[in-house]
């Protein structure tokens, strides 16, 4: 059995969990920023009732109520976070965020590549 002389103490499951909360509190701000500038460009409709069957998923609307919670928690996220930890992110760097992503938790027993968010 090879002996490791490890020089840093491992990482507290707490520490762990919370960098996860970040990286998908990330990827959560992301998209609902890629969602605000389809409300803004009109290519998504804020209504005040949601009607089915969806016709079109691409650009499904979004109830007033629902959007109106998520920008309350958009800024919550840039008051915890900060804009300047919040992207605009390049290709090597959303490599690097799902890659931490993907390897917190394979530690916590998920398997490879596990990105749900």
């Amino acid at each position: 059995m090879i002996e490791h002389n490890w020089s840093e103490e491992p990482r507290r499951l707490t520490e762990i969990i919370e960098a996860i909360d970040e990286l998908v509190t990330k990827v959560w701000y992301n998209r609902h920023q890629a969602l605000r500038e389809k409300i803004e460009e009109g290519i998504i409709k804020i209504v005040e009732k949601e009607t089915f069957p969806i016709k079109d998923h691409a650009t499904r609307p979004i109830q007033r109520n629902v959007w109106e919670g998520a920008l309350r928690a958009a800024a919550r996220v840039e008051e915890r976070i900060g804009l300047e930890h919040l992207g605009p992110w390049d290709d090597f760097e959303w490599g690097m965020i799902n890659g931490k992503l993907s390897a917190l938790r394979w530690v916590l027993g998920d398997e490879w590549d596990m990105l749900d968010t």
